[in-house]
């Protein structure tokens, strides 16, 4: 019996690894065992980025809120303590959008955080 040779499943595995790394830099997009690294590389970085991508857009939402608080003389904390003892219930997406695009709601929810307080 004719021993089988892995030379077709080792192409295809190098293949897909130097095709992940296409635009690599010098030899990390043409030669198999540094490619291989910078794609290892490459896919830690990005689990890493979207777990930072999900802090990064709290952080901006929260930055959002507070110049708008500030504006209606109130700071981040307590307009959001007073929303959540009003039973204010919009998450802080929603809070940045209205901050941002709609002045006069947003003045409207910073009078009833006051009020709840």
């Amino acid at each position: 019996m004719a021993r089988i040779k892995g030379a077709m499943a080792t192409r295809k595995r190098r293949k897909k690894t130097l095709k992940l790394a296409k635009g690599y830099w010098g030899g990390k997009s043409k030669l198999f065992k540094t490619a291989k690294e910078a794609v290892m590389k490459s896919g830690q970085y990005a689990y890493i980025g979207r777990k930072q991508k999900k802090r990064d857009f709290r952080r901006l939402w929260i930055t959002r809120i507070s110049a708008g608080c500030k504006m209606n003389g109130m700071n981040y904390s307590t307009f959001m303590n007073g929303l959540k003892k009003a039973g204010v219930t919009l998450n802080r997406k929603m809070l940045s959008e209205i901050a941002l695009h709609d002045e006069a709601a947003f003045t409207a929810l910073c009078e009833k955080a006051k009020a709840a307080l």
